[in-house]
């Protein structure tokens, strides 16, 4: 594994877009003070989209009578509204 990139917290300034880029390729960076490191940026988890149908079939179990009248005045009645 190769060693986590570094900047001292006045380079982390100057050169916040390059680190973000860096970091929006994989990459972690640590950020250090007077040679210490403070904190360490990463990635962020990518984001599902889910945009196709069925994309959680199988995945899910729904009741027969799940859109009943009686679920509904259920549903209805738990968020106060009127039957």
């Amino acid at each position: 594994m190769s060693e986590l990139a570094q900047y001292n917290i006045h380079e982390a300034k100057t050169q916040l877009s390059r680190i973000i880029e860096r970091v929006e390729h994989g990459e972690e960076v640590v950020i250090s003070r007077a040679g210490h490191p403070v904190a360490k940026v990463v990635p962020l988890p990518s984001v599902r989209r889910r945009t196709g149908w069925g994309s959680l079939s199988g995945q899910i179990a729904l009741s027969s009578d799940w859109d009943s009248s009686d679920t509904n005045e259920a549903i209805a009645d738990d968020f106060g509204m009127p039957s």
